[in-house]
């Protein structure tokens, strides 16, 4: 059994989970709860080994199973090393990415067999399915821009930020599916309001489930 509490974040690029992650946590340590702060590719020693080969595309020549594989790794690495303690000691986890980041890149947009790609989550979370995942959801454009925005235009994009804006889209579309398809699990916000709205919004979803919360065993992702 255990008592903490796993949240993940997720979206398409600029839109805006890194700062309301921060904002959230903010939050909830001014209520006294104990919050760890993650992300992914990374998060633990061993996966951020593997993050800047992951981001930089030094993987790509590899292929995309390959790189499927090294997203894996790390996850795993992550999960047993960073988050599994946190949430049975308590805590409250505030992930940046996690499993669904690998359905929607590397399972829809990067053409990968959905067998393979259940195969590694199953493996990579063994069990640690989160307990809410906040989708952010914006326009792929406005997206965009707002990461140009934030890392300055002297600073060069990351791999995933030079895609076609088709590919960002079908990303929009895929995190969307999921949200569909597991509501239970999954909420949508709103991306594109104002950040202290889209604080607003995160905070009361958060802390509407903890107080109906109850120490429960980690659950087996779907499918």
């Amino acid at each position: 059994m255990v008592s903490g509490f796993f949240i993940t974040f997720e979206g398409g690029e600029g839109a805006g989970k890194s700062t309301q992650i921060e904002r959230l946590a903010s939050k909830m340590r001014a209520k006294k709860y104990e919050v760890l702060v993650t992300r992914e590719p990374g998060g633990s020693p061993g996966a951020e080994a593997v993050r800047h080969v992951l981001l930089s595309g030094a993987a790509e020549p590899f292929g995309p199973r390959m790189e499927a594989l090294l997203f894996a790794a790390a996850r795993s690495d992550h999960v047993e090393q960073v988050i599994r303690p946190a949430v049975e000691r308590g805590s409250i986890v505030l992930c940046d990415r996690f499993m669904d980041s690998s359905r929607v890149y590397q399972g829809v947009t990067g053409g990968l067999d959905p067998a393979f790609m259940g195969a590694l989550e199953k493996v990579a979370i063994n069990g640690m399915v989160p307990d809410m995942t906040l989708i952010f959801d914006i326009d792929p454009a406005e997206g965009l821009r707002r990461a140009t925005a934030r890392r300055g235009t002297d600073a060069g994009a990351d791999r995933f930020e030079k895609e076609t804006l088709d590919i960002h889209q079908r990303r929009r579309e895929a995190f969307l599916a999921i949200a569909a398809a597991e509501p239970e699990r999954c909420i949508v916000v709103d991306a594109s309001a104002d950040p202290d709205t889209v604080e607003n919004v995160v905070a009361g979803a958060v802390f509407a489930a903890l107080e109906t919360m109850t120490p429960r065993q980690r659950k087996q992702a779907p499918g």
